[in-house]
């Protein structure tokens, strides 16, 4: 069998491209060659196999180059016919014609181009001695999330507390979102974007722009109005249903939630994502004709609260919880227990009884509900609900009319989650030291693909790997957009797989030696499992075959 590089180099124009184009894989009969051509295979320059393929023999089992003792060169070229469509110099014109009839005016739309790791943006030359110095001291990088994150290219320090997310993280947000989207609309809620800049009169007006104190961000305009950056939109949405003076019984439930950008003037920002100046969250807002009704939304929100969660596989706790600044009757947080949590929380291994310390005696060690001894964990806070009464709509007039046509106020709820925060915690809490893991629901890509070296004793592998990414994508639909293709071949296959670790791809494929096994067999690493398979290309696709995207 003829190398690539022996057999396009030496040779006549007319046949400078025939060893290509025999890789390739293309059987050609007699024929359709040129005199030319014809003569110049027959000259034996281009070996025997090459001679006997070229004229229409069959080709049998073979130890040439490139394949492996007692490996089937039939099978070689079953893959190569797939990949390749370049047409042999030296052809007739007839027989292009009959070769080619899909490069007329017609044919198959052309495959989805695949998605490759060079021409994405991403932050992948920090080094780990460097992350340090991202940030003012290095003191504060004692959260893994934080570290990984930005060791792995998904965020970048813009300023105390303020961050670039890059594309990975972005995609990972997006798909946060879609699965909040659908359990919040499942319950009846409804989409809106309320502004970031709040006057400052709807927070004299419920007390609370001298209550927040130094938290606010606070800035006048030209003409000295005062406004702030919306921490919170109770006030907010309580003056825009207060503004719709015909509301009817009728219409409530009213769920209404958005998620947007956030700013709270944190004194020292830390761990991240966890804890920043700027970020991402859900807020939802309530409104009900009676407390009963009230409670029942509640009730609804914390469920799906909970679907959301057991969705990305978290392990969390339900939490009772102070009302804050916030206010209200009742109020319950959704912690994921850490190490580096900063939340203190009280929890009964006997009963459902848990709740934040902040809600019960310090000194009290038992339950209680079941007066058995209470364990104390330190949990990261990801989604608070409040059950807030008639504390917002006496304030602003935020009434509905009753079947009688009589003025009532609205029993108000709100609701939230932290976009941002919880990426950054699904990261702490299920990574490794060194690398990342996401919540498989929402990895920013499902699967990476990692041929081999270029000029390594397995480089065509790397057409096998070609092939199975054509037919990963053509045979699992979801998997389309998910499949990143490490075209980096300059490095080794071991660089890459440490760079796919820190991104934290659920699925890795290698093409290993055992791709030139009968039938070849790539080497898939779960990530999330760390289990280390060996499977052909079906095994391959059925594997993808079950990975829901949202």
């Amino acid at each position: 069998m003829v190398s690539r590089r022996a057999a396009s180099s030496g040779t006549s124009s007319g046949l400078s491209r025939f060893g290509l184009w025999w890789e390739r894989g293309y059987h050609v009969p007699r024929n359709c060659l040129s005199d030319s051509t014809r003569a110049s295979l027959r000259d034996g320059s281009f070996g025997a196999c090459v001679h006997r393929m070229a004229l229409g023999g069959r080709l049998g089992r073979s130890e040439g180059m490139g394949f492996g003792r007692g490996a089937s060169m039939a099978l070689g070229m079953e893959w190569l016919l797939r990949r390749w469509k370049e047409p042999l110099p030296g052809l007739t014109t007839r027989a292009r014609q009959r070769l080619y009839p899909y490069r007329c005016h017609h044919g198959p739309p052309p495959r989805a181009k695949r998605l490759v790791l060079s021409q994405l943006f991403q932050l992948l030359n920090l080094r780990e001695d460097s992350v340090a110095g991202l940030e003012s001291k290095s003191d504060d990088l004692t959260c893994k999330s934080q570290r990984l994150m930005i060791q792995a290219g998904l965020i970048y320090p813009s300023s105390p507390g303020c961050y670039y997310y890059m594309p990975y993280t972005i995609r990972a947000m997006e798909k946060l979102v879609k699965v909040i989207d659908q359990e919040m609309q499942a319950i009846g809620g409804q989409k809106l974007n309320m502004p970031s800049l709040s006057s400052a009169e709807l927070w004299r007006t419920s007390g609370r722009w001298d209550l927040m104190g130094k938290e606010l961000f606070r800035l006048a305009d030209r003409h000295s109005k005062e406004y702030c950056l919306g921490p919170t939109h109770e006030e907010t949405v309580a003056d825009l249903i207060a503004s719709q003076g015909n509301l009817s019984y009728k219409q409530l439930p009213l769920l209404l939630y958005q998620i947007t950008r956030k700013f709270r003037d944190e004194p020292k920002p830390r761990f991240g994502l966890l804890r920043s100046r700027e970020f991402y969250m859900k807020d939802m807002y309530t409104f009900d004709t009676c407390e009963e009704a009230a409670r029942r939304t509640y009730s609804r929100v914390c469920e799906a609260y909970c679907n959301v969660f057991n969705s990305l596989g978290f392990r969390f706790v339900k939490v009772q919880a102070d009302t804050g600044s916030i206010g209200g009757s009742m109020s319950h947080e959704f912690q994921l227990p850490a190490g580096i949590g900063e939340d203190t929380l009280m929890i009964c291994s006997n009963c459902s009884f848990s709740a934040n310390v902040e809600t019960i005696n310090p000194d009290q060690t038992d339950c209680p509900v079941c007066k058995e001894k209470l364990s104390e964990t330190k949990g990261i806070e990801v989604g608070h609900t409040f059950y807030l009464g008639t504390k917002y709509s006496s304030v602003f007039n935020v009434s509905f009319h009753t079947a009688q046509n009589k003025a009532v106020l609205a029993e108000m709820g709100c609701y939230g989650l932290g976009i941002t925060r919880i990426l950054a915690a699904s990261v702490e809490v299920l990574s490794t030291e060194d690398s990342i893991r996401w919540p498989t629901l929402i990895a920013p890509y499902q699967v990476c693909l990692i041929p081999p070296k270029k000029g390594s004793r397995e480089e065509m592998g790397a057409m096998l790997m070609d092939n199975l990414y054509d037919s990963i994508v053509e045979a699992v639909p979801q998997i389309k957009g998910e499949a990143v293709l490490d075209d980096r071949t300059h490095l080794t296959i071991g660089k890459r797989l440490k760079d796919a670790n820190r991104l934290g791809y659920p699925y890795v494929i290698i093409a290993g030696k055992k791709v030139f096994d009968n039938p070849p067999a790539f080497e898939v690493w779960n990530q999330n499992t760390g289990e280390i398979m060996f499977l052909t290309k079906e095994g391959v696709i059925e594997l993808l075959s079950k990975v829901q995207v949202p």
